[in-house]
């Protein structure tokens, strides 16, 4: 394994921490990241490079997910769950793809999927904007009509 600069020309960028996790971060980095500027934030056992043939079945990660009662979880799934948390944020699919490092479509569309709710958010959001406008004079703002 050789360690070395981002997959995409967007892989190293700055984002956002919620601050809900902040305390969270800083004892696991207090408790498993050395004091080298260099260190990496999820080492593996040795504090080396987490290795992705065996994680999920030779580490110390079965364990602690079998804990949680999240027997399964992989650690790429924290990944996709803070992606997906994002998505249903509303923010459009650049800002999305800003975030996740993402430089083409294709690669951010595989984090996005049908948020339950999401279409009356979205005819919500439309209404919104409908009821704004002071030039409806016929009244029909806001009548579901079919569509295809």
């Amino acid at each position: 394994m050789l360690l070395g600069p981002p997959k995409s020309k967007v892989g190293r960028r700055v984002v956002g921490i919620p601050k809900s996790i902040i305390s969270v971060l800083r004892e696991h980095i207090a408790t498993y990241v050395q004091a080298d500027p260099g260190a990496l934030i999820f080492p593996g056992a040795k504090g080396g490079p987490l290795w992705r043939s065996g994680f999920n079945t030779r580490t110390r990660w079965v364990g602690v997910v079998k804990e949680m009662g999240m027997p399964g979880l992989h650690f790429h799934d924290l990944r996709h769950t803070g992606n997906m948390l994002a998505a249903e944020s509303g923010v459009g699919l650049k800002d999305l793809m800003a975030r996740m490092g993402h430089d083409n479509v294709r690669a951010a569309m595989i984090y996005q999927h049908a948020v339950r709710g999401a279409d009356k958010a979205i005819t919500d959001a439309i209404d919104r904007q409908l009821e704004k406008r002071d030039d409806d004079e016929d009244g029909s703002a806001g009548v579901l009509a079919p569509v295809g």
